[in-house]
């Protein structure tokens, strides 16, 4: 049997607030398996974008384990989870998240040159051509749509070849054509890379094109279904 690329074991979040402590996420079992195409779905407050966290070491679980590509993220220090993220996983968030004082080719090559990669800037030129925006590799942000800016939010995800791909509601801020281009190079980059993607969504449409769905409920996995994806 292969191991998963992604495995949690009775998984908990809990945080503090103001009004207390708050339980976020409740014992969740999941995992998840290499190339594998996996839809977070469920009511605004279920624990979608939590688990999502969780999954990618961005939140620290404060219970259960939680295992990606065989290494232990509940063992990890912020500086072993952030070198993990940079060498294997590609994050793309509802806001973009482009840092506003470099071009699109510059913050695209930024994961790149971390890792110390000599090729940096070539790959970044690539991976913004594969997103149609090589005519816009020196704009900033603030002059780019928001269908661009999440174009280059997905080409600085896939520059580094990640083994998994995490996506938190990638169309949630862009209209149904920007939103319905993103979902296809969202795949393309996962079928031209052979990443594993796990994405939070509210679109039914970009659900069904996922191999399997989960649904969350109150912090808890209410269902668990293999599905044919979409043609």
């Amino acid at each position: 049997m292969t191991t998963p690329v992604l495995s949690l074991k009775n998984a908990a979040l809990s945080l503090d607030g103001n009004a207390g402590r708050v339980d976020i996420l409740h014992e969740v079992n999941l995992t998840v398996q290499k190339g594998e195409t996996l839809g977070l779905v469920g009511p605004s407050g279920s624990g979608k974008s939590s688990l999502l966290m969780l999954m990618g070491g961005l939140e620290q679980a404060t219970g259960g384990t939680i295992t990606a590509l065989g290494q232990n993220l509940t063992d990890m220090d912020e500086d072993a989870l952030a070198r993990f993220r940079r060498n294997a996983m590609g994050v793309v968030f509802q806001n973009f998240h482009l840092i506003p004082t470099m071009t699109a080719l510059e913050n695209v090559a930024t994961p790149l040159e971390l890792a110390g990669q000599k090729d940096a800037f070539q790959r970044a030129e690539a991976e913004l051509d594969a997103v149609g925006l090589s005519h816009r590799r020196d704009h900033y942000p603030a002059q780019l749509s928001g269908g661009e800016q999440q174009r280059v939010a997905l080409a600085r995800a896939a520059a580094p070849r990640p083994q998994i791909l995490l996506a938190d509601e990638p169309t949630g801020n862009l209209d149904e054509t920007n939103g319905a281009a993103i979902v296809d190079l969202l795949f393309g980059l996962r079928d031209r890379h052979g990443a594993t993607l796990v994405l939070v969504t509210h679109s039914h449409s970009l659900a069904r094109r996922c191999d399997r769905v989960v649904r969350l409920r109150d912090g808890r996995i209410s269902e668990d279904s293999q599905q044919e994806a979409a043609e």
